[in-house]
């Protein structure tokens, strides 16, 4: 049975006139993601809670009444679709957003088009959302394989790393995230010895990484995410390949460092799109996430983006005038440059793909760290044009050559 987080859902019970009003009083929000499992800490309740922060800023601009609420899609396409199903035909659901697991992502973009509502993948991480699989009702906020696998490798591969051993998630999104690594380590003159894939939530990865170890490989990429990543560093470091050959994770985000501690995780390089103390606007919103969230961590990029995905859309129904067309609502959404405290001012491609510049990370040493979240350091900012996939590339056939 569906487990729903009632506690997470807020209703803002505000007076609306007869032209706001939607079918059951309020315009809905789904927050789809993995509540009890690798991708719990890294989503989870922490995006309900971005969420609903977006909805409390909207409300001081607009007195339609928006609620939100939220569920577990376990890491099952069937579950997420299941649940996606229900909460457009039954539920009155107009926005699905977040879906980490590319596949559930893959899966709830078929359904949302068809009913002509819209969905928002600022968890999910497959380029195949803005590539083949685009669709004029999803919106890719935050990041993606292709951004992941590129900078990263472009980077690794500047400073010497030549030879790569990959070791993947065996679903969409780590097919897609080695793909992407792939045919930067080629293309730029690298070369890839081995690759191996594993379950999602696997807890054992010796025999994957002492297949990469036997390799002789300068470079062992994760391209795995959220718990697994955080293990396979872990069982890494207890095989002591870090001494020998450089463990590059190509999704790494900021809950992954406690998770590690400083001794083990220092040094490891990362790209995101934000950082909680970037600047005044991002310390202080992230105050109140933390404040909110229950295990009072701070946000990652893509609880970020899971508000700013909100806050924009909520924007563009206010400018349609009704969530009822999907479709018309992300072309107005498409039209509106974004503008937002945590990722400044942007843009959406016809494509879906939402631009800004991504940024290299390292994780501090624990003597440069001054607090338990203070944990990276800017290594440099790539721009907004560099950062994502052409958008002549992708295949998308929403893109007019």
């Amino acid at each position: 049975m569906l487990r729903f987080l009632k506690s997470a859902a807020v209703l803002f019970a505000l007076s609306a006139t007869p032209v706001l009003a939607e079918s059951n009083g309020a315009l809905r929000i789904g927050v789809l993601n993995d509540m009890s499992s690798v991708y719990a800490d890294f989503q989870g309740p922490g995006s309900v809670v971005a969420a609903q922060l977006a909805v409390e800023d909207f409300a001081k601009q607009s007195k339609r009444k928006v609620e939100v609420i939220s569920a577990d899609h376990q890491n099952k396409p069937d579950v997420g679709a299941g649940i996606a199903r229900r909460w457009l035909d039954v539920e009155g659901v107009d926005m699905i957003i977040d879906m980490p697991n590319s596949a559930v992502a893959l899966a709830v973009g078929d359904i949302v088009r068809e009913r002509n509502k819209v969905a928002i993948g600022s968890g999910a991480g497959t380029s195949l959302l803005t590539g083949a699989k685009c669709s004029p009702n999803f919106v890719h906020w935050t990041y993606d394989t292709w951004a992941m696998g590129h900078t990263l490798a472009r980077g690794v591969l500047a400073a010497g790393g030549k030879t790569w051993f990959i070791i993947t998630a065996d679903y969409a999104f780590g097919h897609d995230l080695e793909k992407q690594a792939s045919d930067e380590i080629l293309a730029s003159g690298g070369k890839i010895i081995g690759t191996v894939r594993h379950p999602l939530g696997a807890s054992d990865f010796s025999s994957f990484l002492l297949q990469a170890q036997a390799s002789g490989a300068q470079v062992v990429a994760l391209a795995n995410a959220g718990g697994d990543t955080t293990n396979s560093v872990k069982q890494a470091a207890e095989f002591k390949i870090g001494a020998k050959q450089k463990i590059v994770s190509l999704i790494f985000d900021l809950q992954s460092v406690p998770a590690l501690g400083l001794p083990t995780a220092q040094g490891l390089v990362a790209s995101n799109a934000f950082y909680w103390d970037m600047n005044d606007q991002t310390r202080a919103w992230s105050k109140r996430f933390q404040d909110r969230h229950p295990k009072k961590m701070m946000p990652n990029h893509m609880h970020a983006g899971v508000y700013a995905g909100v806050l924009h859309y909520l924007k563009a129904v206010e400018k349609v005038g009704s969530p009822a067309d999907g479709r018309a609502v992300v072309a107005a959404m498409k039209a509106m440059p974004t503008d937002d405290p945590l990722f400044g001012k942007g843009a959406i491609r016809a494509d879906g793909r939402k631009v800004h510049p991504m940024y290299l990370l390292q994780v501090k040493t624990p003597a440069e760290s001054k607090s338990e979240w203070d944990v990276f350091k800017v290594v440099s900012t790539i721009p907004a044009d560099k950062a994502f996939r052409p958008l002549n590339e992708g295949g998308c056939p929403l893109v007019k050559n």
